[in-house]
């Protein structure tokens, strides 16, 4: 491949305390929490709205952010105050509201207790008002792509934006990126998937459908509710003996077993999460592309096959699709300790925890049962600690990594990349990255019992007795 030198001279624009890149979950939950702590603080979106994969992607409800037993509300903080602000305007429903087996789990009952249905659009206006509110800039349309070194530590980052490339200098660095680029870019040790077999959970391009019947879809659904569950090994989901008939007619060649559907918080309108784009590297471009216009094109004949089969959805409309396709897995950081399944599954909780959670461990299209996949729930405890570890990364010292990237193996980040969760460690990151700033030191050395202390008065549930 033959190469090209560039050299270009790039103004130094602004220069804060505490950078965050990415304006999903984790982005949100740390811009606001760093800028609340009184340090300067900038948050950096390439879209033109904050949200991420809940509003570009469509991607919906927010899973479970309560214990396994469904009795105790573990993940809040931030999260818990943006879901309210939502509800307040007609947007959402609060998880403590809604159970498992219900529309707004698309039926499901293991692991899918307290959901919670949003608005995209809500969701995008809350969130402005709340980072904005906290003291913190936001700059949109703006993709960082490079970042410049001073030994161990990031001295600046090389933003493009509308108006040409610029630096922006920062003292703390909080990667929310979702693909761990910042951290990548600085020669943090990755891994891309899984390093044992060079695999990626699949992509998937969400939609929503309106005008739908929603009684219709609960009648069908009651009278077949024995037909739902796990019997051991496979996950019998939605409507799955509908797909079994549109295979056997030829009707449907999709790599789904059954139909992930979510009513929203307004009556007749659902998500579907039913597409699925195999063998996808989320960090390449030409992938990406791919994965849009096929997802698009799956999402349309998902769309047909639900009209034509599916009771409650004879006069329904497409509304939209994601202007993303969403990803669910990339790269993982290599960081002070690496997260692994049965840390969750039994119940761990590190004395670093700097969040509660009890989401289950949730791998798409492998294993025996490809089309319905792997999905396993907490065998002890009610819930588990994340500890402050993960969001730490080797080799760089003033960067921090949260949501889906985290020091993970893939079977645990499976995990903790739902939103709920991501919310928390990003909560995490910005009041850590506050401390670091404040304390003079660097986001490897803060006094985590302090921190921890932090997160508690901003109402983050952080019990070690469960």
């Amino acid at each position: 491949m033959s190469g090209y030198f560039y050299k270009k001279e790039i103004p130094v624009t602004d220069e804060v305390e505490v950078l965050v890149v990415g304006g999903g979950s984790a982005g949100i939950a740390a811009a606001t929490a760093a800028a609340r702590r009184g340090v300067s603080t900038m948050l950096v979106e390439s879209y033109g709205c904050l949200g991420g994969m809940a509003t570009t992607g469509l991607v919906g409800p927010f899973m479970t952010s309560f214990d396994a037993t469904g009795e105790v509300q573990v993940i809040k903080g931030v999260f818990d105050e943006l879901v309210r602000n939502m509800e307040e305007r007609g947007g959402a429903i609060h998880p403590s509201k809604v159970r498992s087996g219900s529309t707004y789990c698309s039926f499901i009952l293991r692991g899918h207790d307290h959901c919670t249905p949003f608005d995209p659009e809500v969701l995008k206006i809350t969130a402005e008002e709340m980072v904005l509110k906290s003291g913190c800039r936001l700059l949109l349309y703006t993709k960082i792509i490079d970042v410049i070194m001073d030994g161990d530590r990031i001295s600046g980052v090389v933003a493009a934006c509308k108006s040409g490339l610029r630096v922006i200098k920062a003292q703390v660095v909080v990667d929310c990126s979702g693909d761990a680029e910042i951290a990548y870019m600085s020669n943090v040790p990755c891994t891309l998937g899984s390093e044992e077999d060079n695999w990626m959970q699949p992509a998937s391009m969400f939609f929503r459908v309106g005008n739908v019947n929603s009684d219709a879809v609960e009648i069908e659904i009651s009278r077949n509710r024995y037909r739902l569950g796990f019997d051991g090994k496979r996950n019998w989901g939605t409507f799955h003996w509908i797909v079994t008939e549109g295979i056997e007619k030829g009707e449907w060649d999709i790599d789904r077993s059954s139909l992930g559907m979510y009513e929203s918080n307004v009556k007749g309108e659902w998500r579907l999460n039913v597409s699925r784009i195999t063998g996808i590297d989320g960090t390449k471009s030409e992938d990406l592309t791919y994965a849009s216009v096929e997802g698009r094109k799956q999402a349309f004949k998902i769309f047909e096959f639900l009209k034509k089969y599916v009771p409650g959805y004879q006069n329904s409309r497409l509304i939209d699709t994601g202007a993303c396709v969403g990803i669910r897995e990339t790269r993982h950081i290599k960081g002070e300790y690496i997260l692994n399944e049965d840390d969750l599954l039994d119940g761990i909780i590190p004395e670093d925890s700097i969040l509660m959670a009890s989401n289950s461990v949730d791998i798409h299209a492998k294993g025996q049962y490809k089309g319905s996949g792997v999905y396993t729930t907490m065998r002890k405890g009610r819930w588990y600690g994340v500890p402050y570890r993960v969001l730490v990364p080797l080799k760089v010292e003033n960067l921090l990594v949260a949501g889906r990237p985290v020091s993970a193996t893939p079977n645990a980040a499976s995990a903790i990349r739902v939103m709920p969760p991501c919310f928390g460690m990003g909560e995490a990151a910005g009041t850590a990255a506050a401390l670091a700033v404040k304390s003079g030191t660097t986001p490897r050395s803060v006094n985590v019992k302090r921190l921890i202390e932090m997160l508690k008065e901003q109402g983050a549930f952080l019990e070690q007795d469960k």
